[in-house]
């Protein structure tokens, strides 16, 4: 790791830490910004790294959501009861009940979305290209409206979490950290990666899968284990927003695929997907765009991100890190051989 990585992730905990306590009243919209990064990271393993366009990796954020409150609620409560309509009991969770319950369901969010991710790629992996996103979009989108129809997990009334035990001052603190938290240790692991034979095999996969599996490659292993991981990540942060919002909605706070599930994939783009940091980049500027315009151009939003996506799509699909190092390849320490060009340029 060069001198100039290091002094950039010094940087970026500098303004994780001092953030909050600059801006005390913004505090949940940059714990969002965490989850957004994560968001874009994770879209980017299968989406940029392997060339496989998910367009449902929303279900393992709302599937997360759901297997962390059963486990939160089934400790102390039975479930059938709490998410009952006509509030057939009054529930109240000590401190000591309600952290258990909350880092139980964080865990068992991730292991149960990998589970779903090895489960549903079995299948989801013998489409490619358009069909894979498609097929994608479809399982995210079906699983708003399943889970919609299961009463024993609210129906479409949804589930009023657990009440945190703390100041409200303390828990705006509390789930940002855990979203920083979650989105730091997301970089970190697939930095690990992509530095990896795993990282050299999924770029195989993207550049001619057939030529890959020719070579000896476990094409399926590696598909399967770059979903898995970012499953896990998005079940974990997933239970955590959840949390932090408070109440959880089948379609629009669960599996919210007209926005969250979108979002990723633009933040991808517009960042430069296929590398570590593009993500991470777009994933700020969108973040920053989405709510500068939410707030200044009122009804207008939808149109300004709108506008931006075509943009990016249509002029400028390389995002701004492809962009960045074809402009400056020195500074991201690419070496360009110009000897062919001059000795051209001499005939």
């Amino acid at each position: 790791m060069s001198s100039r990585t290091i002094m950039l992730y010094v940087a970026i905990l500098i303004a994780a830490i001092f953030g909050p306590i600059l801006f005390p009243s913004y505090v949940q919209q940059m714990a969002v910004l965490w989850v957004m990064v994560l968001m874009a990271s994770t879209w980017d393993t299968l989406g940029g790294q392997t060339g496989y366009n998910s367009l449902g990796n929303i279900t393992f954020f709302g599937a997360g959501m759901y297997i962390s409150a059963v486990i939160q609620i089934s400790m102390f409560y039975d479930v059938a009861e709490y998410t009952s309509a006509y509030g057939a009991i009054k529930p109240v969770f000590t401190e000591s009940q309600y952290y258990t319950g909350l880092y139980l369901g964080i865990i068992g969010a991730g292991l149960g979305s990998v589970l779903l991710s090895l489960f549903f790629g079995t299948f989801m992996f013998g489409l490619r290209g358009p069909y894979f996103a498609i097929g994608t979009l479809g399982l995210a989108v079906a699983a708003g409206q399943l889970t919609g129809t299961f009463d024993y997990v609210g129906g479409g009334s949804g589930i009023s979490m657990p009440f945190f035990p703390g100041d409200i001052e303390f828990r705006s603190l509390f789930f940002y950290a855990f979203c920083f938290g979650l989105a730091a240790v997301a970089h970190f692991v697939l930095r690990w990666m992509y530095s990896t034979q795993f990282g050299l095999a999924i770029n195989a996969i993207r550049d001619d899968e057939d030529k890959a599996e020719a070579m000896g490659i476990p094409t399926l292993l590696h598909k399967q284990i770059g979903w898995a991981i970012a499953a896990f990540f998005m079940g974990c942060v997933g239970a955590v927003f959840g949390n932090m919002v408070g109440f959880i909605e089948p379609v629009e706070v669960a599996f919210p695929t007209a926005t969250f599930g979108i979002f990723m994939v633009a933040m991808a783009l517009l960042g430069g997907k296929g590398t570590l940091w593009g993500p991470v980049i777009g994933a700020v500027l969108f973040h920053v765009i989405k709510e500068t315009t939410w707030t200044v151009l009122l009804g207008w939003q939808w149109v300004a991100l709108g506008l931006i996506l075509i943009v990016n799509i249509v002029y400028f699909q390389e995002g701004l890190m492809g962009w960045l190092q074809r402009k400056y390849p020195e500074f991201f320490g690419i070496v360009v051989d110009t000897s062919s060009r001059e000795e051209k340029a001499e005939s």
